[in-house]
């Protein structure tokens, strides 16, 4: 611990000694990352030219607002059990005041639902329920969708099928340099999606769109190591792929993961909460594993809504995700939206910003 947290210091040492100048931005894509930068305190005692702003990395802030109400459609008009990681079940819909706005308050109304930590616990529940047909709600990024492959791949019970909303990262990254890459001056990658897909997958980041980038993990050190690699290749106008977390990253990733994932998904244009459709961002079930496709098996169908598909009236989720407003600046952040009662996903999630922040104890300005 005292190494760590010697390390630490001569990575803050550094990063003070250079010569920064104006206000530099560093985007963390990764909503990890946001949680252990501000769990740690890293902003307030890094050089003040550096601006750190959370990117897109949160799944359950970009779950497509239309999956969690199909969701809760299957729900409440099937005899089925559904199951979703524990954080999706608080995120509300854009349903009219009465009505069920979450899987929380399906369950609260009778729905049999209930949460899960892996797709290990899907897979038991739903052999020990049959022949009772129990869905598995997967939302999530390649970090968590690996997984969701692998159950497949290795023989699911015939009762278990999946609501698969899964996305990849680095389609929002890239849509979001298309559209202004001056707006950052650098990013910090993912570490648990580069251990999956590989390190090379961010090589697009100095290539395409000539911003300086690194792989971090999750504690001060490699975050810090991240932080001083962007910097200085910024300064030395020469962008770069560097890798922060080498104990866990390989360029190429884990092969036998990507291997699943290419034997049970394909990979299609995806809709994004608040964002809009991004070409080829989304996962679904190839045609060798359809007989496991919830939509195909039970073709859910949620009541028409006024704002389907938008992020709910005031909520700037949207202009979180994508880095152009901090979570202070919402105008709901604080006052109709806190994690108690979330009227935005971002106030949701341990990965939103906004739930962050609000957790750290950011509160608005009276």
């Amino acid at each position: 611990m005292a190494d760590d947290f010697a390390t630490a210091r001569g990575w803050l040492e550094k990063l003070h000694d250079l010569p920064l100048t104006g206000e530099i931005r560093v985007m963390n894509v990764c909503g990890g990352h946001e949680r252990s930068l501000t769990q740690l305190g890293l902003r307030g005692v890094l050089p003040a030219a550096i601006k750190l702003i959370p990117g897109p990395g949160c799944p359950v802030c970009v779950c497509p607002e239309e999956d969690i109400a199909d969701a809760i459609a299957l729900a409440m008009s099937r005899e089925v059990t559904l199951v979703a990681f524990g954080d999706m079940l608080r995120v509300p819909i854009n349903a009219p005041k009465g009505e069920v706005r979450s899987l929380a308050e399906a369950r609260a109304q009778g729905a049999d639902i209930r949460p899960i930590a892996s797709p290990l616990e899907a897979t038991a529940l739903a052999t020990a329920l049959a022949p009772r047909p129990v869905v598995f709600f997967a939302a999530g990024f390649e970090t968590t969708t690996a997984p969701v492959a692998a159950m497949l791949a290795q023989g699911a019970p015939d009762n278990l099928s999946v609501l698969l909303s899964a996305r990849l990262t680095w389609p929002a990254v890239d849509m979001l340099l298309r559209a202004d890459s001056s707006c950052l001056d650098a990013l910090i990658a993912p570490g648990h999606v580069a251990a999956v897909m590989g390190a090379r997958e961010w090589g697009f980041i100095p290539q395409t769109h000539h911003l300086p980038v690194a792989v971090a993990g999750f504690s001060a050190n490699s975050l810090l190591a991240a932080l001083y690699s962007v910097l200085r290749q910024k300064l030395a106008g020469k962008p770069f792929l560097d890798n922060c977390y080498p104990e866990l990253v390989a360029p190429e990733g884990n092969k036998r993961a990507q291997a699943l994932l290419a034997q049970v998904m394909e990979v299609r244009d995806a809709t994004w909460r608040g964002i809009g459709t991004i070409p080829a961002s989304g996962f679904a079930l190839n045609s060798a594993y359809a007989r496991f496709d919830a939509r195909a098996r039970f073709q859910p169908a949620a009541p028409p809504r006024r704002h389907a598909g938008e992020m709910p009236p005031g909520c700037d989720c949207a202009s979180v995700v994508l880095g152009r407003k901090l979570p202070t600046q919402c105008r709901l952040y604080g006052r109709a939206c806190t994690p108690r009662a979330p009227v935005g996903p971002c106030m949701v999630s341990d990965e939103g910003a906004c739930h962050i922040w609000w957790q750290a104890g950011e509160r608005p300005a009276a």
